[in-house]
């Protein structure tokens, strides 16, 4: 089994902003293997299904991104899986926009949702897919990840959330490392 959590805020207002393509790639895999992500459970919206072969649970917390690790800490420590078998998905200001990066293990650089998941498992060993969001020289980093994507960033985003669902298939099928070997460019 695998617990995919994708990162963001909720709320319509925060709909297509650039902190919550976490929560569009849960959407997007979603919709692609039908797995319907409406029940509340663990401070989070999530769903049940089967993605290559293995059951999975969608998760989009609902506790604000800050304090994302009350959700994943919660579900890890009910379902007590491997940490290998948790993939989490968020923006991250320090990838090139629309490049993805997937580490086995590391820092949270400097993601307060990803810091707090870390601090609360007290582990950082497992797997992780960052979506580039670029970085703005004119705006504040909050003002930044809470802008809205433009229409031309929105095309080159859907196609690099779509690459995003590819490397979750991937990690589940034949790991991280050959996920990373695909997908890191």
């Amino acid at each position: 089994m695998y617990i995919i959590v994708g990162l963001g805020n909720p709320g319509k207002k925060y709909d297509l902003t650039r902190h919550n393509v976490g929560f569009e790639a849960i959407d997007r895999l979603s919709n692609k293997f039908n797995i319907n992500v409406n029940k509340i459970k663990y401070k989070a919206l999530i769903g049940e299904g089967v993605i290559a072969g293995e059951k999975v649970i969608l998760v989009k917390p609902q506790t604000y991104m800050n304090l994302s690790g009350e959700t994943v800490h919660a579900i890890c420590n009910f379902y007590q899986l491997p940490m290998e078998n948790l993939i989490v998905i968020f923006d991250d200001v320090d990838t090139d926009f629309g490049k993805i990066r997937i580490r086995k293990k590391g820092s949270a650089g400097t993601h307060n949702g990803m810091r707090n998941i870390i601090y609360l498992l007290q582990k950082d060993n497992f797997p992780r897919i960052r979506i580039g969001i670029g970085r703005s020289l004119k705006l504040e980093l909050k003002d930044f990840v809470l802008q809205k994507f433009s229409k031309a960033e929105m095309v080159e985003m859907n196609e690099t959330i779509d690459k995003v669902t590819n490397a979750v298939v991937s990690i589940i099928e034949e790991g991280a490392d050959s996920a990373m070997n695909r997908y890191n460019g």
